[in-house]
């Protein structure tokens, strides 16, 4: 086992070879050399007083939420943190809470592969970048183990299928992190939603407005990647970019086509997950187009910054809004959602608040209440019955895909100047009146709209079922990705 205790971090470690000494693998080494073995795993039925030990993969960020959702709590103990950059900053943080909250040290492990072989480890919890979720939760699951992992549950479209498949067939607990499904409050605005009593949804509006500022160039020497780090190992499934196609290694890969899915499958995959949810839909859409660009300044950013995508389910339609600029809020909500009803709206403007209304705009019932989401993956992991879970993989996948189906039209799209752009929904009055406030909206930020071009999106018919669209090659193509040899997400279980 490739570890290092907290000790090591706080007496101060010298250099990195000082980490390999102490068993971490040395950053910069070839970390493709072999696949995770899959070993049946010891991982049965677990009472309420059986302790359940339980790995964070990634602890960077949203990781140490992870740490914070187990330690001392549901009888559980972290018994191991891993990450791939070493950085006492980042992993001896991570341990330090641990401990603190539970009175067990966790040991750390730089390969997540370590993680997959030792069968003390009945449940894993993953928190790294998006390319990664696919195959450290496939992984995990072939070894035996329940799994979180964080949203978006994959970074295309087929990976989330094969994420399922693979829970599955090994009959594994895999919970997604879209922790508003368990919100009692949402829960029940949902429920109210989906009984009828302001009618018929015929608009799900999800509501990404959250401002992100340029990221900046990194020039011709690229940006810096850190020296506590295995960059091969960061990369693992995705290309390996050298130099560095941008200024920080972490946080901005979110905006980088190879490991990320920008704001809509970043922050919106939440929004997007509420929106399909009280729609009632539990398969992909008819048909999708996405339009939008990077506006407001120029840095290396690829994915778009402001975005309008639309989602045909026959009878309803799903619409969705990424604004990175400056902005108001659309009827009290920023980061959530709405929903047109035929007799009313319903606004979520938290993670666990909502409120109804009639179309006068009169208060009909107000909804609010938090909970505890890994408490609910724990309770599922204890019952042994997927059906517990809030937020099952088959959910993920579903919400994740829709982001992914919307950045596949944005991505196919070719530019049109603004001053055309009525012509892009047709008939769709709801898609056009969306696509005129965005474009005051940029205006309000001074991008000079008769000087600009959308990148308008191609509008995709889809196979619900297949998971595939509608005599479309080109698209297909963006289902799924290459992998780099060792990294390999496995086709069929």
């Amino acid at each position: 086992m490739s570890t290092v205790t907290r000790r090591d971090f706080l007496q101060g470690m010298a250099s990195l070879a000082a980490l390999a000494g102490a068993g971490a693998i040395t950053p910069g080494g070839e970390a493709g050399q072999a696949q995770a073995t899959p070993a049946g795993g010891n991982n049965g039925p677990r009472g309420a007083n059986e302790r359940i030990n339980v790995a964070c993969i990634g602890v960077r960020g949203q990781g140490m939420g992870h740490v914070r959702g187990y330690a001392g709590r549901h009888n559980c103990i972290v018994t191991h943190i891993c990450d791939v950059d070493l950085a006492p900053s980042i992993v001896g943080r991570a341990v330090e809470a641990a401990q603190k909250a539970q009175g067990v040290e966790p040991r750390v492990v730089q390969d997540l592969r370590r993680i997959m072989d030792d069968q003390t480890i009945h449940a894993v919890s993953i928190a790294t970048p998006n390319h990664w979720h696919a195959l450290a939760a496939i992984w995990a699951l072939q070894a035996g183990k329940d799994v979180y992992v964080e949203k978006p549950v994959s970074h295309n479209v087929s990976e989330g299928r094969r994420m399922v498949e693979f829970a599955r067939h090994h009959n594994r607990i895999c919970q997604t992190g879209t922790q508003i499904r368990s919100s009692p409050g949402i829960r029940q605005a949902m429920e109210f939603v989906s009984s009828g009593q302001i009618g018929r949804v015929q608009v799900a509006r999800g509501l990404c407005y959250k401002r992100r500022d340029s990221i900046g160039r990194a020039g011709p020497g690229g940006g810096v990647i850190p020296k506590s780090i295995d960059y091969n190992l960061w990369c693992g499934p995705a290309p390996r970019r050298d130099p560095l196609p941008r200024e920080r290694l972490h946080y901005d890969w979110h905006w980088f086509w190879d490991y990320g899915n920008g704001d809509l499958g970043n922050q919106g995959i939440h929004q997007m997950d509420v929106a399909r949810w009280g729609m009632g839909k539990n398969q992909l859409a008819r048909s999708v187009i996405s339009v939008g660009g990077r506006f407001g300044y120029v840095d290396d950013g690829q994915t778009a910054n402001t975005q309008v995508s639309v989602f045909d389910y026959g009878d309803s339609e799903l619409i969705f809004e990424v604004r990175g600029l400056p902005t108001p809020d659309y009827r009290g909500a920023t980061v959530g959602n709405v929903f047109h009803c035929t007799e009313g709206y319903l606004v979520c403007t938290t993670y666990q608040r909502a409120a109804a209304y009639r179309p006068t705009g009169e208060l009909i019932r107000s909804f609010d209440g938090g909970a505890d989401h890994f408490g609910n993956f724990i309770a599922a992991v204890r019952s042994r019955r997927r059906e517990d879970l809030h937020a099952d993989i088959q959910e993920g996948h579903l919400s994740s895909a829709l982001c992914h189906l919307a950045n596949i039209s944005f991505r196919l799209g070719t530019v049109m100047p603004c001053d055309r752009r009525g012509t892009i929904f047709g008939n769709d009055a709801a898609g056009a009146e969306t696509l005129n406030r965005t474009m005051e909206h940029l205006a309000n930020n001074t991008v000079p709209l008769d000087d600009t071009n959308l990148q308008v999106g191609r509008r995709l018919t889809l196979n619900p079922q297949s998971e595939t669209f509608v005599n479309d090659r080109q698209a297909d193509a963006y289902l799924t990705r290459e992998y780099r040899q060792g990294f390999v997400v496995p086709a069929r279980v």
